[in-house]
């Protein structure tokens, strides 16, 4: 039986991972590398048990580190166990080092990297992200995207060999997650009511590393006088430490990070959602529920053209204002990432190639 061997290594890459897991399986034996790109239990261990993802075959422990020494120690891993298994594609996801460590791993090599969630660009080469996406893209020779936006982003680099617009995996794991919750224990365990509470996430460097930025966006969120559920990410939390940053105020409530189908719930039923994270943007819209995102760019043009996600940046002030604002009815028929199958489309792809 033909090899994939699937590469992850962050909560997102998880999340991709479980639909296209379930599908691939079916027809190819799987290798599954967990990086430790994650390591905290709520952040890694628990999205395996509840996505019903199998047990990683390697975990290599890379926990955190600067973005040349954790990716160094990645590389050399996975190459090791690529040498070993020799298999027949490299499967990656997304933009972390987890990706990017896949991608050089493999090509090396010369095997054939499978890439999915292909083509998103920010144009923001000062984020980490933005360097994994391009290098990763260019290195692959199955180029899985999301959107059209996509395949037009690959098409001004002169990429159009191996593109193949599939939809969104995420779409396809809020899908068969979402029918499986019990929603009213969800709000239950955290005391909400549907839409009367907006869900805050917050964890990248932008937002985080500067002392007066982090604390800005703190006191704001605390004098919006509105019920807000903060499920913290670690680094953020011990920013706050470090940083001597403390929350005064009953209407913020930090919780520790949610579970992914506790999450989605959270999504659905939220009023507004604000975040600097790319897929909760994705989610929001899933969910319905307005978005307004704590970048000054982001990966998911559609959501801003469309007028569903709001960018703000670091300018905390208009949080008050977007709160309130009118939003455009979505419409089933308008959605922009697939029909919710995009994992049977890539398997099906890859099994005309190789079987």
């Amino acid at each position: 039986m033909k090899q994939i061997c699937t590469i992850v290594g962050a909560r997102p890459q998880f999340i991709k991972c479980a639909p296209v897991s379930r599908e691939i399986r079916k027809n190819f034996s799987e290798i599954l590398i967990h990086t430790g790109q994650h390591y905290d239990k709520n952040m890694s261990e628990t999205f395996f048990q509840e996505l019903s993802i199998p047990e990683p075959d390697y975990n290599l422990g890379s926990g955190s580190a600067n973005h040349g020494e954790q990716t160094a120690k990645m590389l050399v891993a996975i190459e090791n166990i690529l040498i070993d298994l020799k298999p027949d594609i490299v499967l990656i996801y997304g933009d972390t080092n987890s990706t990017i460590a896949g991608a050089l791993a493999a090509s090396k090599l010369h095997i054939p990297v499978a890439h999915i969630e292909a083509g998103l660009r920010s144009y923001n080469r000062n984020m980490p992200e933005e360097i994994n996406r391009i290098v990763s893209d260019k290195l692959s020779k199955y180029l899985f995207v999301p959107t059209q936006t996509a395949v037009n982003n690959l098409a001004k680099e002169g990429q159009t060999d191996g593109v193949y617009n599939v939809g969104d995996v995420m779409y396809d794991s809020f899908l068969f997650n979402l029918s499986r919750i019990d929603k009213d224990k969800v709000l239950s365990k955290f005391q909400l009511k549907s839409e009367e509470f907006i869900l805050a996430t917050v964890h990248r460097p932008q937002n985080t590393d500067d002392p007066i930025i982090l604390r800005a966006l703190i006191s704001t969120l605390e004098n919006l006088n509105e019920l807000i559920l903060f499920p913290i990410h670690p680094r953020t939390r011990n920013l706050m430490r470090n940083f001597n940053i403390a929350v005064n105020s009953e209407n913020l409530r930090l919780v520790e990070p949610v579970s992914y189908q506790e999450m989605i719930v959270l999504e659905k039923h939220a009023r507004v959602i604000i975040t600097d994270s790319g897929g909760v943007q994705k989610e929001a819209y899933f969910a319905g529920v307005p978005c307004i995102v704590l970048r000054g760019e982001t990966e998911w043009v559609e959501l801003v053209e469309n007028g569903w996600a709001k960018l703000i940046g670091s300018d905390f002030d208009k949080l008050p204002g977007l709160l309130f604002e009118k939003q455009t009815e979505i419409h089933s028929d308008s959605r922009i990432f697939g029909g919710g199958n995009a994992s049977h489309k890539i398997t099906e792809i890859l099994k005309s190639d190789l079987l």
